[in-house]
């Protein structure tokens, strides 16, 4: 018989790899601001520089989104969430925040970019959500 931590260990391992790659992506976001920064020797705020504001903006929409999709992903893991699971919202959301941060990283670049971006970590978003949601309210009416 699996102990409770053998059944979650795949799927807090696959968190783990999720947070680990979307953390990969804050430090290009992060490398490619502070670069941006010194070619116009700006140390503090956007200096005027559009560019700097389009990619800081980027950065700090990372932030907004990243930490808080992690804390239910480990919520989800916990409550008992398939490795599967796991690994398709995380791919999803990982591949969504990839996409959205190269957006903001280019001075100009297509549209479909951050929109694309921005709808895969939406729908993993919104999956996580209401899975975690629904299963909540069914382990509580028990």
């Amino acid at each position: 018989m699996e102990t409770m931590m053998e059944v979650l260990t795949p799927a807090l391992a696959a968190v783990g790899i999720y947070a680990a790659l979307n953390m990969a992506i804050l430090f290009w976001i992060s490398m490619e601001t502070g670069r941006l920064r010194g070619k116009h020797k700006v140390s503090i705020g956007d200096g005027g520089v559009k560019h700097l504001t389009r990619i800081m903006r980027g950065h700090a929409n990372a932030v907004e989104n990243m930490p808080m999709f992690f804390v239910l992903m480990l919520v989800a893991a916990l409550l008992g969430m398939p490795a599967m699971a796991a690994h398709g919202l995380g791919l999803v959301f990982t591949v969504g925040r990839g996409l959205h941060a190269w957006h903001f990283i280019q001075e100009d670049a297509p549209r479909w970019q951050r929109g694309g971006g921005f709808g895969l970590s939406f729908l993993a978003q919104l999956v996580l959500v209401v899975g975690i949601l629904g299963h909540g309210l069914l382990l509580m009416a028990g």
